[in-house]
């Protein structure tokens, strides 16, 4: 029987579910441990927003991915990386010497492979990077961007596919990115790509948003799949990916040839993410996103925004209620609020002429949405509230739109003088990296290795510029001040103590957090046993640290990392909650 591999899409089980991705030490952890768990052929390790997001909490980017795809080259597992074509690495058009430049880049820093889509599926914006990462060393995946309406049938991706082929793609990935693509015409795909093209590897990343992955994966398996991209819980399932041991056991029934799995690294590195989620990826991960819910099969929506949409609905949210309320009308809760945005998305999204609703289409999309429900819950009118980006897309600047736009739009556009453009989309965004270098030798700011800074700069100029000057480690800090009293508010749960941990320099620090509640025994080998830790105390990974005394027994807690304890708020024999912060630990 056929064998199927598994890629880890371990960049994206963060970004499905949250904001932000693990920081560059924690990186360097759970790599070994994902080698150790040796079921995973190749892992995902960057790309997509995830480079902004660093930049976002004041990290350099490129010193993450190199930490990263560091360990997976040495163990020979492949890397792979999203690329977003016309975009590359974030939400709009990115000049061609730019794109070049990126390719050469990644290659340097250890990604073998770019998985390449247009969020239009329109070719034109992916054959010129087919081409790029071929030059620069890299596997091009030629990536088709699944969903589901009577233009995207089956006959639609295939011919896509043919066209990727012919042009250099040495790989096919079906990026099912809302979950939404039926079983069997997924599995009508995968096999009329392997019929006609036996050695060109298919690869399928399936989120489980509204349920259908599982099925999915066990058709596109049969169909001739080669690689399944799966994730690990605590992140596994609800908006993201489902988890490696139930598809390694549902393929292993069904007679295909599945790696086997080391359960003690597994529970390791699910253990190591959980740590990552109470240090604090967890505070900017939406509870709602560890469900799964049928509401998306009518929408589409992609599980990868979810964490970004829930954040746009608590922002709206109080201004379409006091705009309701002004008028005499009822209230909307925060899951009506969701439900109707959901039911003005799929309205809607034929009329804007059925953009794959994947980054950034979904977002533009969403925001028209969002934008016609507030507009409305004041009296108005749809699309009184469309920004520059939806406009480009509505009027081809960033490729073919797969449908059709309703005459509404077009004459909306005809009334705002605006002009449709059907050329060729990178033609709109001329060449800048002159602009770029010329700055940094003014500023003297290196380079970089390969010329990685000029590329960051150039990809993310914004941010860029504010992780250089420090604004953006000093918002992101308040950020996450507000973010953790919010959350600790709506738990009833302590607030740990910031300004404290401010102190210490945070970026250093791993909080201990309690998993469950009851009596703190400290169990350190001090010369008083009776008293907790003194600051400065080294630990070593997997060290037993302490012990919770609680209603049911025992819980014994072992040290995530090697380092010292530099505060410690709960002192032996104190009572603490689920949740309370027992000491803050600087990693070595």
């Amino acid at each position: 029987m056929k064998e199927i591999k598994f890629s880890l899409v371990y960049r994206d089980m963060w970004q499905s579910s949250g904001k932000y991705v693990p920081r560059k030490d924690q990186l360097a952890r759970i790599a070994p441990v994902i080698v150790d768990m040796g079921c995973f052929s190749r892992v995902e390790t960057n790309g997509g927003a995830s480079e902004q997001v660093n930049l976002l909490y004041g990290e350099n980017p490129n010193e993450s991915v190199r930490t990263f795809t560091k360990t997976f080259n040495e163990a020979g597992i492949q890397t792979h990386m999203l690329d977003r074509g016309l975009n590359g690495l974030r939400m709009n058009p990115v000049p061609a010497d730019v794109r070049e430049l990126m390719y050469k880049v990644k290659k340097a820093q250890g990604v073998d492979i770019t998985r390449i889509f247009c969020g239009l599926n329109d070719v034109r914006n992916i054959i010129p990077s087919i081409r790029w990462a071929k030059a620069a060393g890299m596997i091009p995946q030629g990536t088709l961007c699944i969903t589901y309406s009577e233009i995207h049938t089956a006959e639609y991706y295939i011919h896509m596919a043919e066209q990727l082929i012919d042009a250099g793609a040495q790989e096919i990935c079906l990026k099912d990115m809302a979950g939404i693509g039926r079983p069997v015409m997924l599995g009508r795909i995968v096999k009329a790509i392997k019929s006609a093209h036996p050695d060109i590897v298919v690869q399928y990343h399936g989120h489980t948003g509204p349920g259908f992955s599982v099925a999915s994966m066990l058709e596109v398996a049969k169909a001739g799949v080669d690689y399944l991209d799966c994730a690990i819980e605590p992140l596994a399932w609800g908006m993201v990916h489902p988890d490696v041991l139930t598809i390694q056991a549902m393929l292993k029934d069904a007679g295909f040839r599945v790696p086997e799995i080391n359960m003690k690294a597994y529970m390791e590195a699910r253990s190591l993410t959980q740590s990552f989620i109470d240090d604090f990826l967890g505070y900017f991960i939406d509870d709602r996103n560890r469900f799964l819910t049928g509401l998306l099969i009518g929408c589409g929506l992609p599980g990868g925004m979810m964490g970004s949409l829930m954040a746009d609905l608590k922002g709206v949210h109080a201004a379409i209620n006091g705009n309701l309320k002004a008028q005499g009308k009822s209230e909307m809760s925060e899951d009506e609020l969701l439900t109707a945005l959901f039911d003005e998305v799929k309205y809607i999204w034929p009329k804007l002429g059925n953009p794959p609703l994947v980054t950034p289409f979904s977002q533009y999309v969403k925001n028209v949405a969002l934008m016609n429900l507030f507009t409305m819950s004041k009296g108005g009118k749809r699309y009184e509230m469309i920004d520059k980006n939806t406009w480009d897309m509505i009027l081809g600047k960033a490729g073919k739109l797969p449908g059709k736009l309703d005459p509404e739009i077009v004459e909306l556009a005809r009334k705002n003088n605006f002009e449709f453009f059907e050329g060729n989309p990178q033609d709109n965004y001329p060449n800048e990296l002159p602009r770029f270098i010329r700055e940094m030798e003014e500023l003297g700011w290196d380079r970089g290795r390969d010329d990685e800074e000029l590329f960051e700069f150039a990809m993310h100029e914004k941010q860029y510029r504010e992780y250089k000057s420090g604004e953006a480690k000093r918002r992101f800090n308040k950020e996450l001040e507000a973010a953790m009293a919010e959350k600790h508010s709506a738990q009833n749960l302590p607030l740990p103590d910031i300004s404290r941990l401010n102190q210490l320099k945070y970026k250093d620090a791993e909080l201990l957090i309690a998993p469950v509640s009851g009596r703190v025994m400290w169990e350190l080998d001090f010369d008083d046993r009776s008293m907790a830790p003194v600051p400065g105390t080294r630990i070593r990974k997997g060290q037993h640290l302490y012990t919770i005394q609680a209603s049911f027994g025992m819980e014994h807690i072992e040290s995530f990392l090697e380092g010292r304890i530099l505060v410690v708020e709960k002192n032996q024999g104190e009572p603490v909650k689920k949740g309370d912060v027992v000491a803050y630990i600087e990693k070595n």
